[in-house]
């Protein structure tokens, strides 16, 4: 019997509360597929490569994970690769464009309908119920890695944002920390407060960076606001307006230097100012703590719900925060979902990675979850915004990903001062319209 025919029992109530938190309910009985994509040969020499996107700690996981799938199939070699986000994207379109991705590949939300409506993708719809087990995963979450083409990713976790803050570069600042009620208003004045504070540090440390750079934070905003974001045809529902009242938010902050300079930002990445400790605050995905841990050296991170929105509501929402898919030019598709199957359900995998990718997925993988440290503050989180978490991740079309990184290399020239807010609002429009089309 191998770790993936194994059956688990339910995990303990913290674990329980944080799968509710997640918005899934367990065995949903989405294993009705037949499996008769074929079956592997445990006699057969095999070599797969294997890549995703992140930084030393999450290779340290993965790598102690790959040893273990060793040790249940000697006969299948793994050939790892990682890199950081913007790189990871440029070699897949690379490798896509010559029939040439991995057997195996990290993959986001924002990029599976642009592989897998290509054809890019595996369909593992014939390995599941066979080298592929999902049952363990609720039929909501699975569903985010389906195209009309199949199955094409499989989803490895959920997480949420957070605005994290470091105590100890606070307490150096000399001001209040930020709380659970603050406004987008607050928060701003935290940031000038901040910058003020840490002017004549050395080094000079700051509240943060500018948080509208990032395209998702703008997505939050319009769904809180109880805005669309794109229609169902695929195409943008927000007006330029939208966008302009939200860069102008932090207009003031990025006139008066009170923001973590631009210049600083692309000197340090792959790291950035929080984890650096030059910066007290940063917006992101919760699964984030483990590596902002991990690369700060912080003795500890707190993470605070979304600022308050107009109406006084959070309106935040759950995504996946990775999925594994297979490139359809794999000459070892058995072998590739044989090892999809054992980084999304073995037991001792989901102890490895915790909740360093988001809450895992499957009801095995969360099983050995330690429930103290990382993992149980972010569990202690997603159970602490559960309320909050009234919206639906956004239907994200396909060319998701260019717009994202055009949005992101613009904010780079506001932030240089290159640009002008209307400049990108022009721009990114442009360039939108013509990659969704």
């Amino acid at each position: 019997m191998t770790r993936r025919t194994i059956k688990f029992a339910a995990v303990g109530a913290a674990l329980a509360l944080g799968l509710t938190a997640c918005g899934g309910g367990g065995d949903e009985g989405n294993d009705g597929a037949t499996g008769d994509g074929g079956t592997l040969d445990p006699e057969e020499e095999i070599t797969l490569t294997v890549t995703w996107w992140g930084n030393d700690d999450r290779a340290d996981r993965y790598n102690q994970a790959i040893e273990l799938f060793n040790e249940e199939y000697p006969n299948i070699t793994i050939n790892p690769n990682f890199s950081a986000w913007p790189d990871y994207w440029t070699a897949r379109a690379t490798e896509a464009a010559g029939s040439a991705l991995p057997d195996v590949m990290q993959m986001d939300l924002a990029y599976i309908s642009q592989f897998g409506s290509r054809g890019q993708l595996l369909d593992l719809d014939p390995y599941i119920g066979g080298e592929l087990d999902v049952s363990g995963m609720p039929e909501s979450l699975l569903a985010s890695g389906q195209l009309e083409s199949g199955t094409v990713g499989i989803p490895q976790s959920t997480n949420t944002l957070a605005l994290f803050y470091n105590p100890a570069t606070v307490e150096q600042l000399g001001i209040d920390a930020p709380t659970a009620d603050l406004t987008w208003d607050d928060y701003d004045a935290f940031i000038a407060e901040a910058a003020a504070a840490g002017a004549g540090l050395d080094p000079v440390l700051y509240g943060s960076g500018d948080y509208t750079g990032v395209f998702w934070m703008f997505i939050q905003h319009l769904v809180q606001e109880g805005n669309e974001v794109f229609t169902a045809d695929g195409e943008i529902a927000f007006t330029e307006d939208d966008v302009r009242d939200w860069l102008n938010r932090t207009t003031d902050l990025r006139a008066d230097g009170s923001l973590f300079p631009t210049d600083r930002t692309v000197q340090l990445a792959p790291l950035g100012g929080f984890t650096v400790n030059e910066v007290a605050s940063e917006f992101s995905w919760d699964n984030f703590l483990a590596g902002y841990l991990a690369d700060s050296g912080a003795e500890s991170i707190e993470m605070l719900p979304m600022p308050l929105g107009s109406s006084g509501e959070r309106g935040m929402f759950q995504k996946p925060s990775m999925l594994l898919s297979a490139g359809s030019n794999t000459e070892h598709p058995e072998a590739a979902a044989a090892f999809i199957d054992f980084i999304t359900n073995d037991p001792a995998v989901g102890a490895i990675f915790g909740t360093s990718r988001g809450v895992p997925a499957t009801e095995s993988a969360r099983s050995e979850l330690s429930a103290e440290g990382t993992d149980a503050q972010v569990i202690a989180y997603e159970e602490s915004v559960a309320g909050d978490i009234t919206e639906s991740v956004p239907t994200l079309p396909e060319g998701f990903g260019s717009i994202e990184a055009t949005w992101l290399r613009l904010a780079e020239e506001l932030g240089y001062g290159q640009i002008t807010v209307d400049e990108f609002v022009e721009r990114w429009f442009a360039e939108a319209e013509s990659a969704l089309a």
